[in-house]
């Protein structure tokens, strides 16, 4: 078997063990979002355990809970017993990875956590084992098999519990209303906090580089306007400062292919009316929807009062780092 075969094999094994823990869903699932929800509500946290290669699928889980708004946190099976069983308070839920469900250190680690007022939610692929049976709900990971060709080494049942981790924290955030920016919150650094935490107005162009002209004004005294402010675009105002136009490089190019006279004409009677605008206090991810959804280089920020107060060109994103 070539390594590429191999590869594909592997995928193929994989994908079929998800497809049979999704097959196995039911009542149990429901119950495990209602008790996570419920621990949370009342203040307390998720306790991860798990023995090997499922308590590195712990490790992700937790933090993936973490990050959408689940506090979790990882006990190590073993360490427990000597001192850090202390992490575990009453009102807490226990999470126990155990694809065999019958893991020495698991097993022994129970019966202290049956000590605290909390309950357990069992993953693993044997319902009957005896971590099932001491656990309050059981999460079912059976796979057909591993895609290890000696049907050992832990791949499929680790994929199906590493899924059904994430099954659990998506329907965790749904159920308890987490939005977008609950998750930058969370997310504060990087691209992902930047686009969910930034506002427009902490981007745009202000001031002295925005370009702003009263309508009445001619084209050439516009294009002064412009290259003060180093600008490829003027937001157009009318006699009380509200935003009713816009003019561009491009259409002064536009305009000198047809117009000789273009450079005395007023702007109010070349501009682009009702330009696309966006409010101030918007975040920066939805100027960066506008981007990607029209073809404009420049986009208006106004005010409450739809006063053009700054502009956000295309050509900052990427410095910006939220593209």
């Amino acid at each position: 078997m070539s390594h590429l075969t191999r590869a594909r094999t592997v995928f193929d094994i994989e994908i079929a063990g998800i497809k049979a823990v999704r097959a196995l869903l039911d009542d149990a699932f429901e119950r495990a979002v209602e008790l996570v929800v419920a621990t949370l509500g009342q203040r307390g946290k998720i306790v991860i355990v798990g023995i090997g290669k499922s308590g590195n699928i712990g490790q992700k889980i937790a933090a993936t809970l973490t990050s959408t708004g689940s506090t979790s946190v990882v006990l190590n099976s073993v360490d427990a017993l000597h001192g850090d069983l202390g992490i575990l308070n009453d009102g807490d839920l226990v999470l126990a990875l155990s694809y065999s469900g019958e893991s020495e250190e698991l097993i022994n680690l129970l019966p202290a956590m049956k000590r605290f007022s909390v309950q357990i939610i069992a993953m693993t692929g044997n319902a009957k084992s005896t971590v099932a049976k001491r656990s309050d709900v059981v999460l079912n990971v059976k796979v057909p098999k591993e895609a290890c060709p000696f049907n050992l080494a832990p791949t499929s049942s680790t994929t199906a519990m590493l899924v059904m981790g994430d099954a659990l924290a998506m329907a965790v955030l749904q159920a308890r209303g987490f939005k977008e920016q609950d998750f930058a919150r969370h997310h504060p650094a990087g691209a992902i906090g930047r686009s969910l935490l930034l506002q427009v107005r902490d981007i745009m162009r202000k001031d002295s580089r925005n370009a702003v002209a009263q309508e009445a004004l001619t084209v050439k005294e516009a294009l002064l306007v412009m290259t003060h402010a180093k600008s490829g675009s003027v937001s157009v105002v009318n006699a009380r400062g509200k935003l009713v136009g816009v003019f561009t490089d491009g259409d002064l190019r536009r305009h000198m292919a047809t117009d000789e006279k273009i450079l005395m004409r007023s702007l109010s009677s070349v501009m682009t009316r009702d330009p696309i605008c966006l409010k101030d206090d918007a975040l920066a991810m939805e100027a960066l929807k506008i981007f990607n959804e029209r073809n404009i280089d420049d986009l208006i920020v106004v005010n409450a009062k739809k006063e053009p107060v700054g502009l956000v060109d295309s050509q900052d994103l990427p410095k910006l780092k939220i593209m």
